[in-house]
């Protein structure tokens, strides 16, 4: 045997678990990673991404972990269509009722979907070394010699025994619908405490040809305006010179209709008619696709007092989120850069070092979306009078950004992951906000102005 441990079992082979399983191969001879799709060979959705259809984000963190797990990352979809861009220069961003100006920020950002991002980081982690991924096969429970996993049972799809798996550890990446609460209550072990907001948000979203250098963005955002204007919508330029359109509403009676003709027409409520037009003029390549996805769920796994060891769970599987803040993927990616660092002091006390820097990774976006979500009122959960506040600065902070690229920059900052959220409170910010936060209505038709960042 090597220095390294000899081998480490990845239940799911979505992006967590995929990037876990790069993540692993400092410290592993081998990994061996689990999927119970039948994977494709590139890209193309699947069953076991219900999601995976509609528009994904890659915020610029997550840009820049993916990079450093597989170098090359960027470029390499780059050159399959998918579009490198500038975060603010780049992008139309419509926060509050008029667009912020745009202008170079730093912030590398890449809009792809996610079958495409999926499909070549499945292509790269099974080029490696020592990986090997298998589709077809079941997670059904967890081996347990009273102190520690010991590796997972797995049960082939296409027919045969279900057998064991050993393995030094087992990483749960099998996503919102896991079952590691109740495999811990099998061995004995308490269940993690859950958190759980739902806003009630309802998705539609459609393909639309794009014809490049058309439009002078790559990407555009309408955010939910709160409740006075609980719906939004995005379009991404993507590989195969499509738009990825995806409409939403939140709340009751705010979904947007999934019939072609009222699909148009809920867009043109949007603030900034530049999503409206793009969809009124090209060429749809399939009919809306409707999806309304469970709450968000993060469970505590770092306040537990007794853990297994050789037990982590990480992706949705740890903490799964309102996929309208674009959040998932870039922090199951950053859960994985933490677990190969966590695993430098070894094994042992594994789990409860990884939940602590994960319970890091996890609290600025889950503040940033539970607290979106719980501005508005028919939303369940636990308000405080800081919730409250924060709510009411992030409004004026939203409202600035249509008239300020500086704060426009440090706002897309803190959203990408960045910047920590009180860099939005230093004495120069909080003088911008407040001069800037209470704008009188634009006209819908204004656009987006490019302006240096004074």
């Amino acid at each position: 045997m090597s220095d390294n441990h000899r081998h480490a079992v990845v239940l799911g082979a979505s992006i967590a678990g995929l990037a876990a399983a790069r993540a692993l191969l400092n410290t592993f001879d081998r990994v061996t990673v689990f999927d119970r799709d039948t994977l494709p060979d590139g890209a193309a959705d699947r069953r076991g991404v219900p999601q995976g259809e509609h528009g994904h984000g890659l915020l610029a963190r997550g840009r820049e972990v993916l990079e450093e797990l597989f170098p090359g990352f960027t470029a390499e979809l780059a050159g399959q269509g998918a579009v490198p861009l500038d975060i603010q220069r780049d992008v139309v961003w419509v926060f509050g009722d008029r667009p912020a100006p745009r202008a170079a920020s730093g912030l590398g950002g890449l809009t792809v979907s996610r079958a495409a991002l999926e499909a070549c980081l499945r292509r790269r982690v099974a080029a490696l070394p020592g990986i090997t991924v298998l589709d077809g096969h079941e997670a059904t429970g967890l081996c347990f010699d009273g102190t520690r996993v010991t590796g997972a049972t797995v049960r082939p799809l296409s027919g045969g025994a279900e057998h064991e798996v050993r393995a030094d550890l087992v990483v749960d990446a099998t996503g919102r619908g896991n079952r590691g609460p109740a495999w811990l209550a099998a061995l004995g072990f308490e269940r993690p405490a859950e958190d759980r907001i739902d806003a009630g948000t309802v998705y539609v979203s459609r393909d639309y040809r794009r014809v490049p250098g058309r439009e002078d963005f790559a990407a555009i955002l309408n955010a939910p305006g709160g409740p006075a204007r609980p719906y939004g919508g995005i379009a991404l330029g993507v590989e195969g010179d499509r738009w990825m359109v995806t409409l939403l509403g939140v709340g009751a009676g705010q979904a947007p209709p999934a019939d072609p003709d009222g699909y148009l027409a809920f867009a043109a409520k949007l603030p900034d008619p530049r999503l409206h037009r793009l969809m009124r003029d090209a060429e749809p390549l399939n009919d809306p696709m409707r999806l309304r996805l469970p709450g968000s769920v993060r469970r505590r796994y770092e306040r537990l007092t007794r853990l297994p060891e050789r037990l982590v769970s990480i992706g949705d599987a740890l903490c799964s989120f309102n996929p309208a803040y674009g959040q998932g993927m870039t922090v199951a990616v950053a859960e994985a850069r933490e677990l190969g660092l966590a695993l430098r002091k070894g094994l042992d006390g594994l789990p409860r070092r990884f939940y602590a820097r994960a319970a890091r990774v996890v609290d600025v976006p889950w503040d940033m979306s539970a607290g979106g979500d719980l501005a508005y009122p028919f939303v369940d959960g636990p308000r405080s009078r800081r919730t409250e506040m924060l709510n009411a600065y992030v409004a004026r902070v939203q409202a600035a950004t249509g008239h300020d690229a500086a704060v426009a920059r440090r706002f897309l900052e803190v959203t990408n992951l960045m910047r920590p959220p009180q860099s939005l409170l230093t004495p120069a910010m909080l003088t911008r906000v407040l001069r800037n936060g209470r704008p009188a209505p634009a006209p819908a038709a204004e656009a987006a102005r490019e302006v240096p960042v004074g």
